[in-house]
């Protein structure tokens, strides 16, 4: 899957978000979804490998839970630089519940484009 097809993905996970949880997650207009999607893919390439590196004693000691709350505080940080009023969460547990969400979201849509590939 392309970086563009991934940014589309996030950006329509983050205006279907706020439309089905409007009070834990607000999104202004449809550009700031996709400049949020972009911030958040910069921010899991630059900074997400060191977070995930320091917490590896706690992501092992949970069995791989720990790494949701890292997710969620790339959201957090993604809230911060788009600015809180254009892109932002209710509370760190909405950021979480997000983060669990697109997980999820972004593991079927990869198994579905593997499995298309696979067939063909």
């Amino acid at each position: 899957m392309t970086y563009f097809q991934r940014l589309i993905i996030n950006m329509l996970t983050f205006i279907s978000l706020s439309v089905l949880l409007p009070q834990m997650v607000h999104v202004q207009s449809i550009m700031m979804a996709l400049l949020a999607s972009f911030v958040l893919s910069i921010l899991n390439a630059l900074i997400k490998p060191i977070l995930t590196i320091i917490s590896f004693p706690l992501t092992l000691l949970t069995l791989g839970f720990f790494s949701f709350v890292i997710n969620a505080l790339m959201l957090q940080f993604t809230s911060s630089f788009v600015g809180a009023h254009n892109f932002g969460f209710s509370s760190f547990g909405a950021a979480l519940l997000v983060a669990i969400i697109m997980s999820i979201v972004n593991m079927i849509v990869t198994e579905h484009h593997m499995e298309k590939y696979r067939t063909s």
